[in-house]
């Protein structure tokens, strides 16, 4: 039977209507004493150097990169701890509960699914291996993560395991759908999303996203293309995904111990990035923010009075479009551009039954509401 490689495909732009995550920007800024400059700031680096670089990490982290395969699939994994865990992307491990897991040394072993998170798209594999063959990969901060930084990944592509690649973080903070159906219609949405232009194909779910440091910064979980194989498998288009290892830090370790992770939740679907004119159409008074176009009944959000778009726009061309909701500007005065930042803010620093205060635009006046979250169904 011929081998599904793991790795789902994003073929088209999905607004987000996840309900539940701060986001601090961390770009660098400059002064006008501090202007920098090419000649004065990139050091030139020799291609022997880059070389040694790339290679001692590959030989170094390469050992805690493993294959993992089902009965349908394969995919990738690596060594998060010295107890035998395995961290991959629940799309790999999908239904089921006992994987065969391979080492770069030639050593393979049955694994037990402990842990699956269908929302982040991570799982947890225990694997009873000779010590000799667990390498825990470091683990890195993506809070200091920065765009243009150089990243590595070693995975499974089409089956070639041990297979590394390089490129560049190509942007932070991204959401995408997590495949999973939310209360109301639409699908919930994981935040804290990296994109990087580094070749990822199928076979690369859930293997590590590395630094120049050899830390795991991410675990490779999708790519966005138009283009397959004659076969039908997609091909790399430069625009792939990987979940946060700030995210991991915060899901793994729940998932080890209760085999699952519990995610607050606000019970609303927002959209943003609007167009002048729809913005004018919603009378908003500002371009940024997350404007709430529907609140789940009985949910922490319509409990708490935030108040979603009901006032159905007249104007021909704009039919379906609702003025009336509140525009979400900050979340715990963390400033709110996007509902990715707000999904990212829920994801990483906050809990159900914590509250989190809410302050919105609501025609043309700014309030501040406080909201008890809820846990996710």
């Amino acid at each position: 039977m011929k081998k599904r490689l793991a790795l789902p495909v994003l073929l088209v732009a999905v607004m987000m209507t996840a309900l539940a995550c701060d986001f601090t920007s961390l770009v660098p800024t400059a002064t006008a004493n501090t202007v920098p400059t090419l000649a004065a700031d990139l050091q030139p680096v020799s291609l022997t150097q880059q070389e040694e670089r790339l290679t001692s990490i590959y030989e170094q982290f390469s050992p805690g990169v493993v294959s993992i395969l089902t009965s349908t699939s394969q995919g990738s994994g690596w060594v998060y701890d010295s107890d035998g865990h395995i961290v991959t992307n629940n799309h790999v491990v999908e239904g089921e509960t006992r994987v065969e897991v391979d080492f770069a040394s030639g050593y393979k072993t049955y694994g037990d699914v402990i842990g699956t998170d269908a929302y982040a798209d991570l799982a947890v594999i225990k694997v009873d291996a000779p010590a000799s063959e667990l390498f825990p990969l470091p683990l890195g901060d993506s809070d200091t993560l920065q765009v243009g930084q150089t990243v590595i990944a070693i995975g499974n592509p089409f089956g070639l395991s041990g297979t590394m690649t390089t490129g560049i973080i190509s942007a932070l903070a991204r959401a995408l759908p997590s495949g999973t159906v939310a209360p109301g219609g639409g699908y919930f949405s994981n935040g804290d999303i990296i994109q990087t232009d580094a070749a990822l194909n199928p076979g690369n779910s859930g293997g590590p996203l590395l630094n120049l440091d050899g830390e795991v910064i991410g675990i490779n979980s999708a790519i966005r293309t138009t283009g397959y194989t004659d076969t039908g498998e997609p091909v790399n288009s430069g625009i792939g995904f990987a979940i946060s290892v700030n995210t991991i830090k915060r899901i793994v370790p729940s998932l080890i111990e209760n085999g699952r992770f519990d995610y607050p939740y606000l019970g609303l679907s927002a959209m943003d990035d609007l167009t002048l004119q729809v913005i004018e159409q919603l009378g908003l008074t500002q371009t940024t923010g997350a404007y709430v176009t529907s609140v789940i009944p009985g949910g922490p959000a319509e409990q708490a009075g935030v108040l979603a778009g009901n006032q159905e726009v007249t104007t021909p061309g704009y039919q379906g479009l609702y003025a009336g909701g509140d525009l979400i500007v900050a979340a715990d005065g963390q400033p709110i551009q996007l509902f990715d930042d707000l999904l990212r803010y829920l994801l990483l620093h906050k809990a159900p039954g914590e509250t989190i205060v809410l302050t919105v635009l609501r025609g043309g006046e700014q309030m501040d509401i406080e909201v008890v979250l809820g846990t996710r169904p």
